[in-house]
C-alpha cells in the first residue's frame, strides 16, 4: 500500500530546458525506507489549482550513492511535469512514497548488460548503468540512447563522464532524429538501427539481458528485433511512457452496472458503479483511498486482486500471464463484466 512521506526537495538541477532533476533531502530516520533496486520509481503528490495530482517517476541515481533522485521532463499541456520545471525549488515540500516497480536490474557478476532508450526513457536505466558499473569489476553495460539533438538529451555530460570512467565497461551510442553528429547514427532507434548495433558494432559482445524504455513504438520494434537476434524474450525487460488500448478487450466493455466491494486496510466497501468506468476512478469517487500513480497503466502501484467476478483491462504491459491467472488487475485500467465483484488491494 503506498504511503507518502512530506520530503524536502534539496537540489533542483536543470538538466535541459525542458527537463530538471529533483534530489530529496531524506530524512535519517527513513533511509532505509527508501533503499531502491535500480529501476524502481517513486511517486510524488501535490496539489495544484486545488487538486490532487500523483505522478510516478524513476530513479535516475544509483542504489549505492545514498542519493534519492529523479528527472522531470515537461509535457506538453502537461500539469505536473510542467509544475516540477517552472515552479519548484530547493526547499519546498513533496509528498513522496517509497520507492516500487518491477522493471529491475540486481547486477550479477560476468553478465553483459544492454539497453535501449529514448528520451526521459534514460531515467531508470541511467539507474541501471551506474548500478552495474558500481558493484562489480567483471561486468559490461552497453546503452543506445535516441534523441532529438545533444542539447535535448538528459544527462548528456553525465553519461560522457561515466564514459571515460569506465572505458572498458561502458559502451555509449547516440541516435539523433534531428542533428547530424560525427559519431553518433541519424534517426530514430527503429529495426534497422538495432540491427545495426547488434550485428555490427557490438558483434563481439554477448548479451545476457536487455532493458528498453521509451516509447511503445520504440519498445515493440526494439523487443522483436533483439528476439530475432537471438535473445530469449523473458530476457527483454521493458518499461513504457504510455500504452495504447487493447481493442479486443475495450470490446468487452459494456454498458451497464456492478456491485462491487473493495477491500482495503481490513475495510470493505461496497457500492454500485458503472462498467463503462474503471474500478479505481470510482473507489477514488467513494473516497476509497486506494494507491495508484500514473492512472495510465504503465506502473504497478494500483495492483488488486478480484476473487469474486470478473473484470477486463482495456490496457497491460506489466502483468504476466500468471498473474493474470491468479486473478490480479491493474485497477485503471479494469472495467468489472459481472453482476458482482470483489476487489482486495490487501492481497497483492
Amino acid at each position: 500500500m503506498s504511503q507518502f512521506y512530506p520530503i524536502k526537495i534539496k537540489d533542483v538541477i536543470r538538466e535541459t530546458s525542458s527537463a530538471v532533476s529533483l534530489v530529496f533531502d531524506i530524512p535519517s530516520e527513513l533511509t532505509n525506507d527508501f533503499n531502491f533496486i535500480a529501476g524502481q520509481y517513486i511517486t510524488l503528490k501535490t496539489t495544484i489549482n486545488g487538486e490532487e495530482v500523483r505522478r510516478a517517476y524513476s530513479l535516475c541515481s544509483s542504489p549505492k550513492s545514498g542519493e534519492v533522485k529523479v528527472a522531470v521532463k515537461a509535457v506538453e499541456n502537461g500539469t505536473f511535469s510542467v509544475f516540477v520545471n517552472e515552479k519548484l525549488n530547493a526547499g519546498d515540500l513533496l509528498e513522496v512514497s517509497k520507492p516500487e516497480g518491477k522493471f529491475v536490474l540486481e547486477p550479477e557478476n560476468d553478465k553483459n548488460y544492454i539497453g535501449f532508450a529514448a528520451g526521459s526513457g534514460i531515467t531508470p536505466v541511467l539507474s541501471m548503468v551506474k548500478s552495474v558499473l558500481e558493484s562489480n569489476t567483471s561486468s559490461t553495460f552497453t546503452l543506445v540512447y535516441g534523441n532529438k539533438t545533444i542539447t535535448d538529451t538528459i544527462f548528456y555530460k553525465e553519461l560522457a563522464e561515466l564514459q571515460t570512467q569506465y572505458a572498458e565497461r561502458f559502451n555509449l551510442s547516440y541516435v539523433f532524429s534531428r542533428e547530424n553528429v560525427e559519431s553518433a547514427v541519424f534517426g530514430r532507434i527503429d529495426k534497422a538501427h538495432v540491427n545495426y548495433f547488434m550485428k555490427n558494432i557490438y558483434k563481439d559482445l554477448s548479451f545476457d539481458k536487455a532493458f528498453l524504455c521509451g516509447p511503445e513504438e520504440m519498445i515493440n520494434i526494439a523487443s522483436e528485433t533483439l528476439v530475432e537476434n537471438g535473445f530469449a524474450k523473458e530476457n527483454v525487460l521493458f518499461e513504457l511512457f504510455t500504452t495504447s488500448i487493447d481493442e479486443a478487450a475495450a470490446s468487452q466493455v459494456k454498458e451497464g452496472e456492478t456491485e462491487i466491494t473493495v477491500v482495503l486496510d481490513d475495510e470493505k466497501t461496497t457500492f454500485t458503479m458503472p462498467q463503462d468506468s474503471d474500478i479505481l476512478a470510482e473507489a477514488l469517487r467513494k473516497k476509497i483511498d486506494a494507491p495508484y500513480s500514473c492512472q495510465g497503466g504503465v506502473c504497478s502501484s494500483c495492483i488488486a486482486k478480484v476473487t469474486e467476478g470478473k473484470a477486463v483491462m482495456v490496457k497491460n504491459q506489466i502483468l504476466t500471464d500468471e498473474e493474470l491467472e491468479e486473478g490480479f488487475i491493474l485497477t485503471c485500467q479494469a472495467h468489472p463484466t459481472t453482476p458482482t465483484i470483489t476487489v482486495d488491494f490487501d492481497d497483492v
